[in-house]
């Protein structure tokens, strides 16, 4: 990947076209971590209304231990949203480079940690599995919340339901028959072609990520995290070096 096209998927100054790259790459990465996560756990951790609809189910059925559980994940995906918008507003307040390189540096740690637990998660089950379970609904809390912000919640990419929804509204525009085509008509439905292909590419790339990361896992182990936290690593030390340059002059 050119070094241009790396700087600009986590540039402070965004375009369209850079945050669905960025994007698609984090579908891609919320499919294999769930995928993964499921295999390793038997839990999804990326979306929450599963999560709040089993709460709803184990409350009624006088489940309290499950239902602090789950209690337990949604604050856990919260405050992972909540470090994301720290580290975003601090950069931006200080201007630097790296404001959005920030959160995906830190999830590529924790994947690591992720990766280190889950290796060792036959020897203490009872403590390994909790901590996996609440690093994993962190970190989807901390990516979602990174495009989420960037695309000014135009863009999702720990659930695919928003933007299956989008894909639908976009495909009732496209075949939806005008009894005129005249643009200057008051009620004219036009479709959006660049969005749906931008939501659909969304889609491919969370599904592509699901089958990757659960054959990856299957064969590989808890290790098949490594080029996952690499790569993010990579992508956010593009900006980090800039400011790093930059940072004996402001001291």
């Amino acid at each position: 990947m050119p070094i241009n096209t790396l700087q600009q998927l986590t540039s402070a100054h965004r375009t369209s076209r850079s945050n669905y790259q960025l994007g698609s790459f984090l579908a891609f990465i919320a499919g294999a971590i769930n995928a993964a996560g499921f295999l390793a756990i038997g839990r999804y951790t990326s979306h929450m209304s599963g999560i709040i609809s089993a709460m709803g189910d184990d409350m009624a059925l006088g489940n309290l231990t499950t239902v602090l559980a789950g209690f337990a994940l949604l604050a856990s995906f919260i405050l992972g949203a909540a470090t994301t918008a720290i580290l975003v507003n601090w950069g931006q307040r200080r201007n630097i480079h790296s404001r959005y390189a920030l959160p995906l540096l830190l999830e590529a740690f924790i994947l690591l940690l992720f990766g280190i637990v889950g290796a060792n998660l036959s020897l203490y089950v009872q403590l390994t599995v909790p901590v996996i379970v609440f690093l994993l609904c962190y970190v989807m809390g901390l990516q979602n919340a990174i495009i989420t912000k960037i695309s000014k919640a135009e863009i999702r990419t720990t659930h695919m339901t928003g933007i299956v929804t989008d894909i639908g509204i976009e495909l009732g525009k496209l075949f939806y028959w005008n009894r005129s085509k005249k643009r200057n008509e008051v009620h004219l439905v036009l479709h959006n072609s660049q969005k749906l292909k931008d939501y659909l590419l969304l889609l491919m790339m969370f599904t592509a990520g699901g089958v990757i990361g659960a054959v990856a896992f299957k064969q590989l182990g808890f290790i098949s995290v490594l080029p996952i936290s690499i790569a993010l690593i990579g992508i956010a030390m593009v900006q980090i070096y800039r400011d790093l340059k930059v940072l004996p002059a402001r001291l």
